[in-house]
């Protein structure tokens, strides 16, 4: 079964644009789009939910196991919608990607590092990165809002990270704050936190710097395989070893560090915590993309990726190794010492949604794609010793109207991990 199972993420591995649709729909019927949810699973109880893959018992001869592996209770493969998807299910906002986005300029994609072009010796009063990461501007947006362009070898461009800054932060102080760092979703920008949320409002009692980073359009939080070759665009890198340091060289940031995302951004969070040790004192996931390795899910990710493909994390068989480092589940130990929240709903209609959606609707597959990873994630977590305060909240689709109080309701653990304080 396993091989079997593998021999068709291989072929949807290598799909073309052009055989999109089929390799999309496989993709649904691993992962149990379309399953019934049991009135347990509407209520984010506690009782295991089927994994991704075909009815098949964990320890059968060629079936895999450990973290990632299907469930004791995977349910057979469903019938599939009867149309096709309109939108990315894992989108989480509106428009269009910048003109120099770096996910969606192939033309730079495997080229080595280097400063955009006429910045290199363009000068700079701020203290720059290691890898000569430098801040272009800086422009203050609100009462306490700035934004930051910095030049990135990383990503071969300047994009923009967005900056919320405590009551009494100077630029002339003599002391550091706390951070959270925080990822926005796919198909969004460094614009996303305070233009999709109410972060403003949450935070504003609390000593401590919010930083929202440019992810990309893809939102991958990954540096790309790109064929082996590597190189542009390093998100890892960027978000790691430049925003990091010159934040901290720059705007008083601290070490004492939390961060944050949604969708893409929650797998960001935990995958970047988990690939750096120490880093972070807290990491929380909303709906985040928590077993990209489990049955099915490589098969939906290269398709809804398009052109992107497999640069991102190569192909799902033949460069397996690579999807396991960017696995949250798989990674699950390294957590240890960690603060983790992790909440998801389960795809159903809920409150803010649209009673009637269609079982192919982008937000109802995404939400319910999510949820299997992340009750995978917390069962390994548990399985592991690794303490995560979850908060899987039944019904509710793939969107802001249900981040937004999870991000009310988590904000006080995280700023709590890093010592930011109630002002």
């Amino acid at each position: 079964m396993k091989k079997r199972t593998d021999r068709k993420i291989a072929i949807i591995g290598t799909a073309t644009a052009a055989v999109l649709l089929p390799a999309l729909m496989v993709g649904l019927a691993q992962a149990g789009v379309g399953v019934p949810m049991t009135d347990s699973e509407n209520a984010g109880a506690s009782q295991p939910v089927p994994s991704f893959g075909p009815a098949t018992q964990p320890g059968a001869p060629g079936m895999p196991t450990g973290p990632g592996s299907p469930s004791p209770t995977a349910s057979p493969i469903p019938e599939l919608p009867s149309r096709p998807m309109s939108t990315d299910p894992f989108n989480t906002g509106s428009g269009e990607p910048a003109s120099n986005d770096p996910d969606t300029n192939a033309s730079s994609h495997g080229k080595k590092p280097h400063l955009p072009d006429k910045v290199a010796d363009a000068p700079s009063k701020y203290a720059k990165a290691n890898d000569g990461a430098k801040i272009t501007g800086v422009k203050k947006v609100g009462t306490r809002m700035y934004d930051v362009s910095i030049a990135s070898p990383a990503l071969g461009a300047t994009v923009k990270t967005r900056m919320l800054m405590p009551k009494g932060w100077k630029a002339g102080a003599k002391r550091s704050w706390p951070v959270v760092y925080a990822y926005h979703g796919g198909n969004n920008n460094y614009q996303s936190w305070t233009k999709d949320s109410q972060i403003e409002q949450v935070v504003d009692d609390y000593d401590a710097i919010v930083v929202m980073p440019e992810g990309g359009w893809q939102g991958s939080y990954s540096n790309w395989w790109n064929d082996g070759k590597g190189g542009i665009p390093m998100w890892e890198t960027f978000h790691i070893e430049e925003v990091i340091p010159l934040m901290e060289r720059n705007f008083h940031a601290g070490t004492s560090r939390a961060a944050i995302g949604l969708s893409s951004g929650g797998q960001g969070a935990i995958t970047y915590a988990q690939r750096n040790p120490g880093l972070f004192k807290y990491v929380a996931s909303y709906s985040g993309a928590l077993n990209i390795t489990a049955p099915g899910v490589p098969a939906f990710l290269v398709s809804i990726n398009k052109e992107a493909g497999t640069k991102i994390w190569g192909d799902p068989l033949t460069n397996r190794n690579v999807w396991r480092q960017h696995d949250a589940t798989v990674m699950v130990e390294k957590l240890k010492g960690v603060g983790v929240y992790v909440s998801c709903g389960n795809g159903e209609p809920g409150p803010h949604d649209n009673p009637n959606a269609a079982m192919w609707d982008a937000g109802r597959v995404g939400e319910r794609l999510a949820y299997r990873m992340n009750v995978n994630f917390i069962e390994a977590a548990e399985k592991a010793g690794v303490e995560v305060t979850d908060s899987l909240y039944g019904k509710g689709m793939h969107n802001w109207k249900y981040w937004r109080p999870e991000l009310a309701k988590s904000f006080p653990m995280v700023a709590g991990a890093i010592g930011a304080k109630k002002l």
